[in-house]
């Protein structure tokens, strides 16, 4: 087959070689896909991921720059250029390095999944050759058993916010969360309490919450989940009506906007609206006021799902009421809750 150009004579008398034109198009093509790979990926994404992958990758500049490799992280989740000379020996000693430091099994799991993620798109980007590439996925985490081992021989296993394990609550122990002072913030704090309690809401989730998400008449709740992307409809439990009611019939309850209004250490009421950290030590005091030490909002959502499960909801259900995108995080909750040998004849 003859591989030489083609060479035409335009209507303008112009000659063109169509092969040539045609290489330096895909080539142009290529070079403006390369520079808008990470724009692209991260215009996709939740705030919330690029917010956690942005500490991911904050984590891999700091092991680059204890390396003698200059880094910034902003950079890395931004510029394919910054990712120039990241080789799989650095990536294998990333996660060295943070078992070193002491990080959870599962942040150091994520971090590396993150800087794989940016890798991969680097090297679409032309700045990591596809040889360097296949040698870094061959990088792995660690599975469960082998982070109970690894963690066996260290003893500073954690770095980072997330606990080790959840802080359990009888529901003796919730029941008791939910019940609050008539009061301005008692009244709050009821209605805050139950929709962790009753929802199973994530803490961003409360934080978004709008008083015309409420409709009392169809006895619903609308709302966003940012993690997932998604919107759901949840109906109102009985305790979640009545603490809604009694927020909104005392007239602590902003007319319109966030739901949840923030208060001062004396319980007087500020303005509409309660951040994720306000939330969070909140719930923290709240338990402690009922004999529970280091209680988290996240907590409060483990005690839904825990629930849930020995109630008889099965993994399916747990999913789509949780908004989760997989099976893997209720499954585990069916799991923990089933007893081996109930099937077991003797």
């Amino acid at each position: 087959m003859d591989n030489t150009a083609l060479t035409i004579t335009t209507p303008t008398g112009i000659q063109t070689d169509i092969q040539t034109e045609t290489v330096q198009a895909g080539r142009i093509a290529n070079h403006y896909a390369a520079r808008n790979t990470f724009a692209d990926y991260r215009s996709r994404k939740a705030d919330n991921t690029l917010a956690a992958q942005g500490d991911d990758l904050a984590t891999f500049a700091a092991y680059l720059e204890a390396v003698g490799v200059g880094a910034e992280g902003a950079a890395l989740g931004s510029d394919p250029a910054a990712w120039q000379g990241v080789s799989w020996g650095l990536v294998r000693g990333f996660v060295a390095w943070m078992l070193e430091q002491g990080y959870a099994i599962g942040s150091i799991n994520r971090k590396l999944s993150t800087v794989k993620v940016y890798t991969k798109m680097a090297a679409q980007a032309g700045v990591i050759t596809p040889d360097e590439l296949a040698l870094i996925r061959t990088v792995t985490g660690y599975s469960g058993k082998e982070a109970r081992r690894v963690d066996e021989r260290r003893t500073h296993t954690r770095t980072g916010a997330k606990k080790a394990e959840h802080v359990p609550l009888t529901p003796e122990q919730a029941k008791a969360l939910k019940v609050q002072p008539d009061t301005p913030q008692g009244r709050r704090d009821a209605l805050l309490l139950t929709l962790l309690l009753d929802l199973g809401l994530r803490v961003e989730e409360v934080a978004l919450l709008m008083v015309a998400d409420f409709d009392l008449q169809a006895n619903v709740v609308r709302f966003y989940r940012p993690k997932v992307d998604k919107s759901q409809t949840h109906r109102l439990t009985p305790g979640l009506r009545a603490a809604l009611r009694a927020w909104i019939e005392s007239g602590d309850c902003a007319p319109f906007g966030p739901v949840l209004r923030g208060s001062r250490k004396g319980g007087k009421l500020t303005a509409a609206g309660m951040s994720e950290r306000a939330i969070t030590e909140r719930v923290r005091v709240l338990g402690e006021a009922v004999g529970v030490t280091g209680l988290s909002a996240h907590d409060l959502r483990h005690h839904w799902a825990s629930w849930a499960v020995t109630q008889g909801t099965d993994a399916f259900a747990l999913r789509d009421a949780g908004g989760w995108n997989s099976l893997a995080m209720p499954s585990r909750y069916v799991e923990a809750a089933t007893v081996a040998n109930d099937r077991v004849r003797q």
